[in-house]
């Protein structure tokens, strides 16, 4: 029998270089003179249906968290540029949405509108690689929370919170930002992240987390 070995979390599957910021900015370019442009608060709940009529979000500014609703969980984060809602071409965005994570300048625009825009101008190829982008990083973190010790989930959410902006990380506690994207419990991250400090493993202090020393694969 073929023995299937556990994936191991690196810090190069941890960063975004990989974002097609290029093909991005080409899209934004596009559908942002058609779209409705505003400011948001921060914590702001969009839904993606909007009167029986799908929804994109363009982010211009600042950055967004995708949510799923039955149970609050955070799926992906991104921050500008970045637009959201493109891959809801067929199924039911109902089960989604998304809260900006800090104030925002967004645009909001139909699907329907946004599909012959990107086919009028011959954006496809940007709307491919938008699409593998999106779908990439939602698979990785479904993947890299199932199947994983306490330990290895919690190492690699650190190495994602430190990839987020140094807004986000001031205004979010290292446990809050891993317990809203996992099933871990209060009680057990806390214990884990107090064992990481306690070892000069992560320098945090009052729950933010400042900067990561080292993150062995096993712990």
């Amino acid at each position: 029998m073929r023995i299937i070995k556990k994936p191991v979390i690196s810090e190069e599957c941890t960063n975004r270089s990989d974002k097609p910021n290029s093909h991005i900015q080409n899209l934004i370019n596009c559908l942002t003179p058609y779209a409705k442009v505003f400011e948001t608060n921060n914590k702001q709940i969009f839904n993606y249906s909007d009167q029986d009529e799908n929804t994109i979000f363009i982010l211009l500014e600042g950055s967004i968290s995708l949510y799923r609703k039955h149970d609050n969980m955070i799926l992906n984060s991104e921050s500008a540029p970045f637009i959201f809602g493109m891959s809801q071409q067929i199924s039911s965005p109902e089960y989604l949405f998304l809260r900006t994570q800090e104030p925002c300048l967004v645009g909001t625009l139909s699907l329907n509108q946004a599909h012959r825009l990107i086919g009028e101008n011959n954006l496809w190829e940007s709307l491919a690689k938008l699409l593998i982008y999106t779908v990439s990083r939602v698979y990785a973190h479904c993947a890299k929370i199932s199947q994983l010790s306490a330990y290895e989930i919690i190492r690699y959410q650190l190495l994602e919170l430190m990839n987020e902006s140094p807004e986000i990380r001031s205004k979010t506690t290292a446990t809050n930002y891993i317990i809203s994207r996992t099933f871990l419990s209060r009680s057990g991250t806390m214990r884990i992240l107090a064992e990481l400090k306690a070892g000069n493993y992560v320098n945090i202090e009052k729950g933010i987390l400042h900067n990561i020393n080292h993150l062995p694969l096993k712990y």
